[in-house]
């Protein structure tokens, strides 16, 4: 069987899982929803984001026949995880718990850094589930990288500053607290786009974590437990259909620019206010 994998995300920034998913993953048909018209996620209450998160996931499964859901955001997969799962039958991955895994794989001192955006960061959440795999984390809000990401300015002398100083900042606040942090979590899908960027601005030997290749991989063993053994892979393209709702204008530029490839024709989808 080829499965079909409904990947979710408020907006773009889900497209870097989308990414990492169908590399590891190619004979899958997928399924992207970006719920632009509805972000930012990250203004809205808690049981706001579980309603539109729930929404979404029903269009993937129920309209779309998505046998796997991926929660291509951190901050629903930080709010809303619960409710999505209660929204669907289905298998529903997110991207915190297997960041905070690959960090611990990854981690030597024990010691973790996040950076993410405000919602993320106030939840708190990437702190709990580096906590329940032993690590010790420092989260750290980086509001600026989003917008510079989506300008297209992912190799420029600005993004690169901003990023030294919010480094610095964090790690001078790991040395305050006693920590030696030697590995670097990206708790947004906005950030991979900036990791040659990042992986220069860290200190020697730091580990630079990409969630959104941590939950691709889980993704692959998830499907393994599930079907029983890996499916066999078509010699084409994996299959992808892209909604939004709104402006699916910007979403096939900017979201091409996230994809690596072109999101082809874009669909767009009301699901309601």
């Amino acid at each position: 069987m080829n499965p079909t994998i409904g990947v979710f995300d408020s907006g773009f920034g889900g497209l870097t899982v989308l990414r990492a998913l169908m590399a590891q993953i190619p004979q899958a048909r997928f399924v992207f929803l970006g719920d632009t018209a509805r972000l930012p996620y990250g203004s809205k209450s808690r049981r706001t984001i579980a309603r539109y998160a729930a929404e979404s996931a029903q269009f993937l499964v129920e309209k779309q026949g998505a046998q796997f859901l991926v929660i291509a955001c951190n901050t629903a997969s930080a709010l809303a995880l619960d409710a999505i799962q209660a929204a669907v039958p289905v298998p529903v991955l997110g991207v915190i718990e297997p960041g905070a895994t690959a960090a611990r794989a990854a981690s030597k001192t024990g010691d973790v850094l996040v950076i993410a955006t405000d919602a993320t960061v106030h939840s708190h959440a990437y702190t709990a589930a580096c906590q329940a795999q032993g690590l010790r984390a420092i989260e750290k809000a980086c509001p600026l990288l989003v917008p510079l990401v989506e300008e297209g300015w992912t190799d420029h002398p600005v993004t690169a500053e901003v990023i030294r100083i919010y480094l610095a900042e964090l790690l001078a606040e790991a040395s305050a607290q006693g920590m030696t942090p030697d590995t670097l979590v990206l708790g947004c899908t906005h950030y991979p786009m900036l990791r040659p960027l990042l992986e220069r601005a860290v200190p020697p030997g730091m580990r630079v974590i990409d969630s959104a290749k941590a939950a691709a991989n889980t993704m692959v063993l998830t499907l393994r437990e599930s079907l029983g053994t890996p499916p066999a892979s078509l010699p084409e393209p994996p299959l992808l259909q892209c909604f939004a709702t709104d402006s699916i204008e910007k979403f096939e530029r900017l979201g091409s620019r996230f994809l690596g490839q072109s999101v082809g024709p874009v669909q767009l989808v009301d699901l309601g206010g």
